[in-house]
């Protein structure tokens, strides 16, 4: 059988008597005529000679299969507008037999009837050719979406896209030549990304409007929208506030508020900030009004008139602090004592406060003086607590544990009890330096002034309960008790008060001048002597002057 001039298999005819061809000769792929391979057949040329049909190196621009421009192998056109198209009625024995005709031959004309599909046009006129139908209708795609300029894809690549009017670029190879190779994947990657900058866009918009919107209502509140607040000094109701230590504007608002002074915390923490002493409220116990306007509470609070908080006085005896409690709690008499002595040891105190022997009372010395917000409502335990835990931060501060070594003393408990002695019988930051002087010369080993002993008067008034000046020698000698430093030698088993921190630093900063002697002339000042013989000359003039009144 003729060749086709392009290396095309045999036409066919159906009315024709077909022909078989040897499998051997001619190989079919995709409908593309492949010529034997150089060196099997010697009718062909060899490499450097190929055959029109095929080209050594494929240039994806020029015609492929060795066509001239304007020449389809499938689909394509014969140069005089006619399509090539598979004939009809094949014969499905002969497997070559439905091949497309070559190029050159006699084919029918498929397009000669008025019910038949128009001829193609030409490649440079051609329209679009219609989207296969399937077997499932997707619902269309909102053009207007994606086209819209909001939604374009700046990012898409379109010099990747194929020339329609280039030759072999068009859609004979099928749809995944479609829109630069993309095609719907390529549309749902863009939608994925108009998605998301879309909800960016969304999220800076919206962001941007809930700040200007906060910050306008700040602005408005600040300069129209006052906060709610009471008109007035109170309305005579009285009430009582405790405020604890360290509490700033919002925390004492709140509590003014719970008890109903002022009707709320944002008018007192302006009024506060509006006055120039507002930020020397201090913490303790308040008797203030019901509603009372935010100005008149901060006024009133910085008056002393105001605050009725528990003072602890420098030197105060454990029993007299527990009476003041009981006091202001408004419990019986004896409560708070009760309270000390039952849970001592719950109550906070440090390691070295705890099991020593024949005291009198294992709190003293451990209720510091200073200023406590106490009031009705609060438990013995909780106000105790609050003195301990207050000792304890000063104790710590002024080192007690470290320093009582090298002061001759056995530790802090020891420390503490001198600085209640330097308490009791000293009345000045002088004096207490001193004093402690005579507590250390009296308890050196190898005194022969006093042989050991104190001889203090105070010790002897703390078993007692009593304050006495007026003691006989004989008496206080002949009272046998630990805390008697007439009748034992050394320090008694414990503090006998509460010192206070100039008394503890004078224990801790003694002078070295040699005092063992002193005596208080007017109850306000002491005198200081190295011997016996000039205290006793002191003590003389003291006597005569008691005789002279």
């Amino acid at each position: 059988d003729p060749q086709s001039p392009y290396g095309g298999l045999p036409q066919h005819h159906p009315q024709a008597p077909q022909q078989h061809h040897d499998p051997q000769a001619q190989q079919h792929h995709g409908g593309w005529a492949q010529t034997p391979q150089p060196g099997y057949d010697g009718q062909h040329p060899q490499y450097g000679h190929q055959p029109t049909g095929q080209s050594p190196h494929h240039d994806p621009h020029a015609p492929q299969g060795g066509q001239s421009p304007g020449q389809y192998q499938q689909g394509g056109w014969d140069g005089t507008g006619a399509h090539a198209q598979q004939p009809y009625g094949t014969d499905p024995v002969d497997p070559y037999g439905g091949q497309s005709l070559a190029y050159g031959q006699e084919q029918h004309d498929l397009y000669g009837t008025p019910e038949a599909y128009p001829p193609p046009e030409p490649p440079n006129r051609r329209s679009p050719e219609p989207e296969p139908r399937t077997d499932w209708d997707p619902e269309p795609e909102p053009a207007q979406d994606e086209d819209h300029a909001f939604f374009a894809d700046g990012d898409e690549d379109t010099d990747d896209a194929p020339d329609a009017d280039a030759p072999g670029r068009g859609r004979g190879r099928g749809e995944r030549a479609g829109r630069g190779g993309k095609g719907r994947a390529g549309k749902a990657g863009r939608k994925r990304r108009n998605g998301c900058a879309c909800l960016v866009v969304v999220a800076v918009f919206g962001g941007g409007i809930a700040s200007v919107g906060y910050y306008g209502y700040q602005f408005y509140q600040n300069r129209f929208g006052a906060a709610p607040d009471f008109a007035g000094s109170g309305n005579g109701e009285q009430v009582t506030v405790v405020i604890p230590k360290g509490a700033g504007g919002y925390v004492i608002g709140q509590e003014l508020k719970k008890a109903g002074v002022v009707q709320s915390v944002d008018a007192f923490v302006s009024a506060q900030a509006a006055n120039p002493d507002g930020k020397q409220i201090q913490d303790g116990v308040y008797t203030l009004q019901k509603h009372m306007s935010a100005a008149s509470a901060v006024q009133l609070m910085l008056s002393p008139k105001s605050r009725s908080n528990l003072i602890i006085a420098e030197g105060s005896r454990n029993t007299a602090v527990y009476a003041l409690i009981d006091k202001r709690l408004g419990v019986p008499d004896g409560t708070t004592a009760s309270a000390a002595k039952k849970d001592y040891k719950k109550l906070g105190l440090p390691e070295w406060a705890l099991n020593h022997a024949d005291l009198k009372d294992p709190l003293e010395g451990f209720l510091f003086p200073s200023s406590y917000a106490v009031a009705k409502g609060q438990q013995p335990e909780d106000v105790l607590k609050d003195m301990v835990a207050r000792a304890n931060e000063r104790y710590t501060a002024l080192g007690l544990a470290k320093k009582a070594q090298g002061l001759g003393l056995d530790g802090p408990w020891q420390l503490l009890t001198v600085a209640s002695l330097v308490q009791a019988e000293g009345t000045s930051h002088d004096d207490f330096r001193k004093m402690a002087e005579v507590v250390y010369n009296r308890l050196k080993a190898g005194n022969t002034q006093t042989n050991g002993k104190l001889e203090f008067d105070s010790t002897y008034n703390y078993v007692k309960n009593q304050s006495k000046l007026d003691l006989s020698i004989a008496e206080l000698r002949r009272y046998n008790n630990p805390y008697n430093t007439y009748h034992v030698t050394g320090l008694p088993p414990g503090p006998i008060d509460n010192p206070g921190e100039e008394a503890l630093r004078g224990a801790l900063d003694p002078t070295d001048d040699g005092w063992y002697y002193f005596i208080s002339m007017d109850g306000k000042t002491s005198k200081f002597t190295k011997t016996l013989a000039e205290h006793e000359k002191l003590v003389d003039e003291w006597n005569l002057s008691k005789k002279s009144q």
